[in-house]
């Protein structure tokens, strides 16, 4: 799902994709008046989140929330450029291995204490202790030790790290310390990323797997704080009146309402019931495009199908589990989509044809784009898959097993589903049957490589290739795959540690080859973020990486 002074924002630059901010896209109520007069969003979140738990969420949904409620050391601009947030200032040492970050004094959680440097270690500490489980604790292996602590078992004969040998101390209650394995151009993009905000351990340790779900242990220190919880219908935030930066805050109150179902979520909209909405239905598009309702606006990410490569596939269907362990049948099944057909016919909101698993829109250097090959065409190759097909020992589908395909409720999902489903059938003689679950259980199912196909998709959490190709190294949480290939992990491995610019883009690009020679996931499309907004709402930010920011948002009278 996320992201990133002076030496380091110029390297930046010209790795990010900027933000838009909303300027309102829709008519005004009937008669031309604006009805609103309290400053006050209602937000359709889509679904109710998973968790709102830094360390654990994994979803664009719950880092939404989360961006608006905690504040990190840095947080990003309208640009996705990283800026002061809880850090007022920080150092970096000549070889880029070391920061030094100068917390404000007037930082303040929402129940009047002060945020701290160790609130920053014991949070990231938490994500990385194995005992946590968090997908995202390979976010914070650029820290010293990270990854070794966060290990289930030591590697290379070397003994694993302590709790106390992680790169991050707090100094003193205003001072912290981080060491990293190696020199990372987008570190302080990375502790604007909700992985890396803070939580008090006198908070967590009272209640460590509930806290997160109850408003009166909910204790944050960002823009906003919650103030009810209504499971599956809205969760409500209000102004943090210990925020630092508070009298600069004109919102009152963000109301975040959870229906999956676009055409109700659509209704509600033009019924004034929601501000703003995000995704409008798929047959609705062209006419709320054309009179103004919906505007596209520019997203980092691609949507995709993700295959179980894991032993816990033969628990869920053997015979779907054991063809899907062939590349050639992996690649049959890209090869048998037609991408262009799907945005034109399907989606309506001008996304691309996904032809690579990085998508459009990072640059590697200059103007020049890091997507910059196709590995197949956007109309597929339907005479090569059935060749791949039968090379694998199932011409024409014959004897091929049903292969189950899952998505989470939502009817955008379903529709691309179908007709997946269809051109399987139509091109390869394969059947699909298809399976929905709610967006928690669903989740949860991808994760636990409950499943055999999954439908997926991915936000950069930052404006760099590293942050799609590394969700698939074998010790990433994210890995729903369970893709292991030591060539893969050893280009990772050198692009991180490569200081040259060109020389690092080489490895990342040998690593996304064998990633689709591979085929562990088939790409759909890129991304693109079509949104209704009220035109009385001014200052919301929607970032391309996913995040909606509320911060500078009001309500125009």
């Amino acid at each position: 799902m996320l992201k990133r002074n002076t030496k380091i924002i110029g390297l930046l630059l010209a790795f990010t994709v900027g933000s838009t901010i909303f300027a309102g896209c829709s008519k005004k109520e009937e008669g031309g008046v604006n009805k609103k007069t309290d400053q006050v969003i209602v937000y359709n979140l889509g679904a109710d989140p998973k968790t709102l738990d830094p360390a654990l969420n994994a979803a664009v949904d719950g880092a939404t929330v989360l961006s608006n409620a905690f504040e990190g050391l840095t947080k990003l601009d309208n640009k996705d450029a990283p800026i002061a947030g809880v850090a007022e200032r920080w150092d970096i040492s000549s070889d880029e291995l070391e920061y030094t970050f100068h917390l404000r004094k007037d930082a303040k959680w929402s129940d009047g204490q002060q945020v701290k440097a160790s609130d920053f270690e014991y949070a990231w500490k938490r994500a990385l202790d194995p005992n946590t489980a968090a997908e995202y604790a390979y976010q914070l292996y650029y820290l010293k030790n990270a990854e070794s602590y966060n290990s289930k078992e030591a590697k290379d004969g070397k003994a694993k790290a302590t709790v106390d040998e992680i790169g991050v101390k707090a100094i003193d209650d205003s001072t912290l310390k981080v060491t990293l394995e190696y020199p990372t151009k987008y570190f302080l993009s990375l502790t604007a990323f909700p992985t890396y905000f803070p939580v008090r351990k006198d908070i967590v340790d009272k209640n460590p797997t509930a806290w997160s779900n109850e408003v009166s242990s909910y204790i944050s220190n960002g823009p906003f704080k919650m103030s009810e919880w209504k499971p599956k219908d809205t969760i409500t935030f209000v102004k943090n009146e210990n925020y630092w930066n508070e009298s600069k805050i004109k919102l009152e109150k963000i109301e975040y309402k959870m229906i999956d179902e676009a055409t109700a979520a659509l209704s509600a909209f033009k019924t004034g019931q929601f501000d703003i909405i995000e995704s409008p239905p798929a047959q609705e598009l062209p006419n709320l495009l054309k009179d103004g309702t919906a505007k596209i606006y520019p997203s980092l990410g691609t949507y995709f199908y993700c295959l179980n490569l894991s032993d816990k596939a033969e628990g869920v269907d053997k015979e779907a589990a054991k063809a899907l362990k062939d590349p050639k049948v992996r690649k049959a099944l890209t090869l048998a989509i037609n991408r262009k057909d799907i945005v034109e016919n399907v989606t309506k909101g001008e996304q691309i044809p996904a032809v690579s698993f990085v998508p459009k829109g990072i640059k590697e250097s200059g103007d020049k784009d890091f997507q910059n090959k196709e590995y197949y065409k956007p109309e597929g190759n339907i005479e090569e898959a059935k060749k791949l097909l039968a090379e694998a020992g199932y011409p024409e589908g014959k004897g091929f097993p049903t292969i189950p395909l899952s998505y989470n409720t939502n009817q955008g999902h379903q529709n691309i589903a179908q007709a997946v489903q269809d051109m399987w059938r139509k091109n390869l003689g394969i059947e699909v049957e298809l399976k929905n679950e709610e967006w928690k259980v669903f989740q949860e199912s991808r994760n636990n490589k409950d499943y055999i196909i999954a439908r997926h998709g991915w936000i950069g959490d930052y404006s760099d290739p590293m942050t799609f190709l590394d969700m698939w190294s074998s010790t990433s949480g994210n890995n729903d795959a369970a893709y292991d290939n030591k060539d893969y992990d050893k280009a990772l491995n050198n692009a991180k540690n490569e200081l040259d610019p060109a020389k690092r883009m080489a490895f990342l690009h040998e690593a996304e080859d064998l990633l689709m020679n591979d085929m562990p996931i088939v790409p759909i499309y890129y991304y693109t973020n079509i949104i209704c907004q009220k035109d009385y709402v001014k200052g919301v930010v929607k970032s391309p990486l996913g995040f909606v920011f509320f911060e500078n948002a009001y309500v125009e009278k």
